[in-house]
């Protein structure tokens, strides 16, 4: 009987990591910011030169993982251990600024530093003022 259900439970476990995937377990992952990075204030106005910018470097570096319109559907997300989030809602669009500069500028697990592919400050800042479009 103890076999029958260790076997039932594993067998439950497993179509659950096949319906669900292992994203699943990592979408809550907290990631902290420092405060001196939260509190940043973002020196780029959110005009729309600014913002081109930003469309432009989230065209080249972003889109793939993170999609078009910021959805986290972009064609390799599939390939990710992490879930690329959404950045459409309010959970995200809620951070500060440097927390968004932080995170984009940092990384962590399958997102990538980009502080050596997007080595000027202010493109980084464009692309935190991109991301707030994304509402």
């Amino acid at each position: 009987m103890k076999t029958k259900l260790s076997t039932f439970a594993l067998g439950l476990t497993a179509m659950a990591f096949m319906a669900f995937g292992t994203k699943s377990l990592f979408q809550q992952k907290p990631w902290p910011v420092p405060d001196a990075q939260k509190n940043k204030v973002n020196p780029l106005k959110g005009d729309a030169a600014s913002i081109e910018k930003g469309k432009a470097l989230w065209s080249q570096h972003c889109k793939s993982c993170h999609g078009t319109k910021g959805k986290g559907d972009g064609p390799k997300a599939s390939q990710l251990d992490t879930d690329c989030g959404d950045f459409t809602k309010a959970a995200f669009q809620g951070q500060t600024d440097g927390a968004l500069y932080y995170k984009t500028a940092e990384g962590r697990d399958d997102m990538p530093s980009y502080k050596k592919k997007i080595p000027d400050a202010n493109d980084i800042w464009a692309l935190v003022n991109y991301m707030r479009t994304l509402k």
